[in-house]
């Protein structure tokens, strides 16, 4: 018997020789066989206050649970969930003694009738996994602006080598989050998903939209909860040193005891920070040593804005930036002895005027604790999740999506280069900018004008400054005509008070109203008071939908960028601020809707744009989402990260994470969004530094979902970055071509991922899960079924440790140079190319040399058959800009290699749509093991084949 389920067996016994003999078994209740499942009453003191707890079986794979902490029959809303229990589910009933079973063709849920326990087992009776016996889950009573609600928490028991992915996207670089905690609040650079998904196929959705905490859930501690030494030995306190010169460290102005720092919101640095201390320029060095009354791996996190360096024993841990208006989070897994002192060092410049900075920790987790995992929200009246199982986690996000919706497919010009800066001041720039990319044969199809295009005091106007854009119409229809460019423009959900759209907003009681009453102001000039509409009520989603629709939609707008939809009211303020910015939403207790607010955002311009244009693909960049926000056609970005290559690399592992979320299309700021000064107008060694970040960054971003470029000043087109002779423009230029070869790979991408819930950026764990090594890895992935992507992250790295999965082996890309797998290697990486690896057993589809994505059609297709296995991949095109996908109007044709008798099968074309090319060429090119060439899409193929739809066979010569 596993350790974790030895555990689980003798807390039950404990605990029910502690019942036995204080006679407290209550009056048992039968269990209520319903349509879809069954009820069972426990012992609200066994079963966490729950007085039912209910099984509803969805499909052959998907089981809901619901438990409630009154009588009540469920009546809270979900906005991510979109299906109920499908139509012709088979499943079988059985009670055996305190058991009630429900079985179906894939899994066998079990309760217990007395403890509302639930266990989900495999069909061959394997554990997959299971609450604990006793009061794993616990209700909570709470208030919120004097309503009732109730504190809601579910644990579940988990196997000791268990991985765990998915939850949104965060910054702390951490892939696996098995005893690792993750908080939902939904803020710029944090995006909260919940979905969870592990190693052993399985998922859990949580049903929850407040603040809430997953995995190791145990609250950070202060720092002054350690033994902390100062400088001196003195026990304690650290010594803090404060210098209101950074340029001058050594020039202390004042030292003090400090055992507390927590400078985390909005206004603590103004409150807390002595007053003599120059925050703009200073510096505060801690110094001194640790000790723990505990042996293990510790966690410490770190909220930061500016520069910090931490030290532990002299040994550089953590050097980071972020701009002061936006801090950033980093967590440090350091093992410590028992009473053994450990050097401490910590270096803050705040670098502006107002600055974060927090030091929490947490010892490590009690052995009662191990091999579980937590959900815990702050606000709800029941407890509602969904256990999705499958055979792979291909499975298990296609149940994600069977509950929350399809992600929709882009339209086609979406998937190739998009241009952004902060910010095009004029339309002069904006086309100035275009033609130039033209000029220089760059790729491009999206140019992005982000905020202020409004005047000062209008924001919320949607209206445009005819001193800066004097004839946007005219403007929109240049980049259409002439330049084959589309245009995306960023709103907002925040007005100005007083605009004629304010009054109109405020008068229909559409907005919230506490940072008006407040007086708040913002960041713009001498600073405006707003406030941001209530997009849970459907009048104001309408409402505002008719606002950009009249003011920008007509005007040829192709997408929209959803900004600051976390609601940011107010930055960096805390939780309780936020919740009491809007109060009551029209769905209710804002504690218990918050985080659901950027997918209704993002639903009301969906949903308006279809009934208003209902033929034309609808296209969001958003900056937070929720679960279900693929149905409204919502590509999230990572928010203002910093240009860094620590952030850089958090990049991959959020990127990965919030894929294995459910949500396929996800993008960043390439090169990052704010930048240090010494970037601003660097010289010099910063000069080469900042080019070589953009480049290694834009290698990972071509091989992204979405690739997209924007940022601060430093401008960020190729051509501002560096001339034309520089290494860096011809490496950028290089993948953005080779982006627009790859389109009618990425576009079958996006076809599957919508007809077969497919995921393009993929995790290794998803295609080798019997792999133990990639368990941990991420900062590698896979961008669909066969590209290995091993950005590089490090300043002046040539070469880069990675791994290469088990399997039948890989094929560098650029050389074709063959590799056998299950192997760490030192790939080289020269400064113009970035390492990529072919996974033997592939079929990639090339297509011609493009300027923008309509071109002209993808023909001919080269196609590379990499041997060593059987290959197959399947090609999709459909009309591109419109739903008539959805009525069956695409083409798919299935290509197919057979490694042992060497023959790749053009399937018979399947389907047909308007404008497809009935005739076309393929050509082939074979890579295998021996007399392997280089890559190049110029050099003649091996075979050419002029394919009419009907099925054509080739065998390797």
């Amino acid at each position: 018997m596993p350790r974790y389920c030895r555990y689980l067996f003798l807390l039950g016994l404990v605990f029910s020789l502690h019942l036995f003999s204080n006679a407290q078994v209550a009056e048992k209740r039968k269990p209520v066989q319903t349509a879809d499942g069954v009820i069972v009453y426990p012992a609200a003191h066994l079963g966490g206050n729950a007085q039912w707890v209910r099984l509803q079986v969805i499909n052959d794979q998907i089981i809901r649970v619901l438990a409630s902490p009154t009588m009540a029959p469920p009546t809270a809303q979900s906005f991510m969930v979109i299906t109920g229990t499908q139509p012709n589910v088979k499943w079988e009933y059985k009670e055996t003694g305190e058991q009630v079973e429900l079985t179906t063709a894939a899994l066998v849920a079990k309760v217990n009738q007395q403890t509302g326990q639930v266990a989900f087992f495999a069909k061959n009776g394997d554990m997959i996994v299971q609450e604990p016996l006793y009061n794993g889950r616990q209700f909570t009573p709470a208030v919120f602006s004097g309503r009732p609600s109730y504190g809601i928490s579910q644990t579940f028991a988990v196997a000791p080598n268990e991985a765990f992915y998915g939850l949104g996207q965060h910054q702390d670089d951490l892939f696996n989050y098995k005893d690792q905690q993750v908080t939902f609040f939904q803020n710029n650079t944090e995006v909260a998903i919940p979905f969870l998904v592990s190693n052993k196929n399985y998922g859990i959705l949580w049903d929850n939209y407040s603040i809430s905490t997953i995995g190791d859930v145990r609250p950070f501690k202060s720092l002054s909860d350690l033994r902390l030494f100062s400088s001196k030995g003195e026990e304690g306190w650290l010594t803090a040193a404060y210098a209101n010169d950074a340029k001058q460290p050594n020039d202390i102005a004042f030292e003090k005891a400090e055992s507390i720092i927590n400078y985390a919101y909005l206004g603590d640095t103004k409150l807390h920070l002595p007053a003599n201390f120059n925050i703009a320029k200073g510096q505060v060095t801690y110094t001194g040593s640790i000790a723990s009354a505990f042996s293990g791996v510790h966690k410490f996190k770190f909220t930061y804005a500016g520069y910090v360096k931490v030290w532990i024993n002299d040994k550089l841990l953590l050097d980071r930036w972020r701009q002061a208006w936006n801090p950033g989070t980093a967590v440090l897994n350091i093992p410590f002895e028992k009473g053994q002192h450990y050097k401490f060092r910590m270096e803050w410049i705040p670098d502006g005027g107002e600055s974060y900075l927090t030091t929490t920790w947490l010892n490590p987790i009690e052995p009662s604790q191990q091999n579980t995992f937590t959900f815990a929200s702050e606000a709800g009246q029941q407890l509602d999740y969904y256990f999705v199982y499958g055979q792979n986690l291909d499975e298990v996000i296609s149940g994600y999506r069977t509950l929350t919706g399809k992600a929709q497919i882009a339209p086609k010009w979406a998937f190739g280069k998009w241009q952004s800066r902060e910010r095009y001041k004029t339309q002069e720039e904006i086309l100035s900018t275009v033609a130039t990319f033209r000029q220089q044969k760059i790729p491009l199809d999206n140019i992005v004008l982000d905020w202020s295009y409004w005047k000062q005091d209008d924001w919320g106007s949607q209206e445009f400054d005819k001193t800066r854009f004097s004839n946007p119409d005219s403007m929109i229809k240049v980049l259409h005509e002439q330049y084959k460019t589309q245009f995306m423009i960023s709103v907002w959900p925040k007005f100005y008070e007083g605009i004629e759209a304010y009054k109109k907003f405020n008068d229909s009681g559409w907005l919230y109203t506490r940072n008006i009453a407040d007086r708040q102001r913002d960041w713009i000039g001498q600073g405006y008071i707003s406030t941001f509409y209530d997009a849970f009520n459907p009048a104001a989603r309408k409402g505002f939908w008719d606002l950009i629709y009249s003011k920008l939609y007509v005007k040829g707008i192709d997408a929209w960028w959803m900004d600051a939809s976390e609601p940011d009211i107010l930055s960096n303020v805390s939780p309780a601020k936020r919740k009491e910015q809007m109060g009551f939403t029209a769905a209710g207790l804002a504690a218990e809707t918050l985080n659901a607010y950027p997918l209704e955002n993002a639903r009301g311009i969906y949903e308006n744009a279809r009934q208003v244009d209902p033929n034309k693909r609808v296209f969001l960049l958003t900056r937070s989402g929720y679960g279900g926000s693929q149905r409204y056609a919502a590509t999230i970005w990572s928010g203002d990260i910093a240009s860094r290559w620590s952030d850089m690399k958090a990049q991959i592992s959020a990127g990965l994470n919030f894929s294995l979320s459910g949500l396929p299309y996800w993008t960043m700021d390439i090169g990052g969004f704010s930048v240090e000064k010494r970037y601003e107008n660097a010289q010099g060694a910063d000069l080469d530094e900042w080019r070589e970040l953009n480049t290694r960054w834009y290698q990972f971003g071509a091989f992204s979902p979405i690739f997209r470029v924007h940022g601060q000043y430093p401008y960020r087109e190729i051509y501002n970055i560096a001339p034309g002779t520089h290494p860096a423009y011809q490496s950028m230029r290089y993948y953005d071509h080779l982006r627009y070869r790859f389109l009618p790979y990425i576009y079958s991408l996006a076809g599957a991922t919508y007809f077969s819930n497919y995921t393009p950026m993929r995790a290794l764990v998803m295609d080798f899960p019997k792999d133990s090594l990639v368990r941990n890895i991420g900062d590698q992935y896979l961008l669909g079924p066969s590209l290995l992507v091993n950005p590089v992250y490090e300043y002046k790295a040539t070469s880069r440790e990675m791994y290469l999965p088990e399997g039948p082996g890989w094929y560098d890309f650029y050389t074709n140079k063959y590799y056998e797998g299950g192997q760490t290697i030192v790939a080289d990486a020269p400064y113009e190319r970035m390492p990529l690896f072919v996974k033997a057993g592939s079929i990639m589809p090339y297509g011609p040399s493009l300027q923008y994505v309509a071109e002209k059609p993808a023909d001919p297709i080269t196609l590379y058959v990499y041997t060593g296995a059987d290959a197959s991949f399947t090609l999709y095109e459909d009309e591109g800009l419109n739903y008539n996908y959805e009525k069956g109007a695409y083409a798919k044709i299935t290509l197919q290699y057979n490694d042992n008798s060497k023959v790749l099968t053009i399937g018979q074309r399947q389907g047909n749509f308007k404008g497809m090319l009935t005739q076309r060429t393929f050509k082939i090119v074979w890579v295998n093991q021996v007399g392997a060439k280089p890559f190049d899409l110029e050099a003649a193929p091996n075979e050419t084949l002029h394919y009419k739809g009907k099925e054509m066979v080739v065998r390797m010569k």
